[in-house]
């Protein structure tokens, strides 16, 4: 059985780091390949775990179109991740839209906060 410390451990080490996106763009920059990269050799190395991603915009457009582009943003990291050999259905993706920024502020610094993707590390099914 995992002891709680061991179980901190690996959930701190499955934590991806959120990734940021240019306004309107999904594609991966080299940075957020290179976080991504890093990050998923922890998922190959505790197969049990699985992963929400959540795409998320900023304020401004539509909700259909944010909702939609952060629905790119998450799938395009997820994709990633499977070409990196973590399987499939260990991936769930969402799109959050506009619907909660992480900084509420109106400006591009608030923004550029909120065009990223967030990981949500999911404990393994007993």
């Amino acid at each position: 059985k995992e002891s709680a410390e061991n179980k901190v451990a690996t959930l701190k080490e499955l934590q991806i780091p959120d990734i940021h996106f240019d306004f309107n763009e999904y594609k991966l920059s080299a940075e957020n390949q290179a976080t991504l990269k890093a990050s998923a050799r922890a998922y190959l190395k505790f197969p049990s775990y699985t992963l929400v991603i959540e795409g998320h915009c900023d304020e401004r457009g539509t909700v259909e179109y944010n909702l939609a582009l952060g629905q790119k943003r998450a799938d395009e990291a997820a994709k990633f991740l499977i070409d990196l050999g973590i399987a499939r259905d260990r991936i769930r993706t969402i799109s959050y839209g506009k619907e909660k920024p992480l900084d509420p502020g109106n400006n591009e610094t608030a923004w550029a906060k909120n065009r990223r993707d967030h990981f949500v590390v999911s404990q393994p099914m007993k």
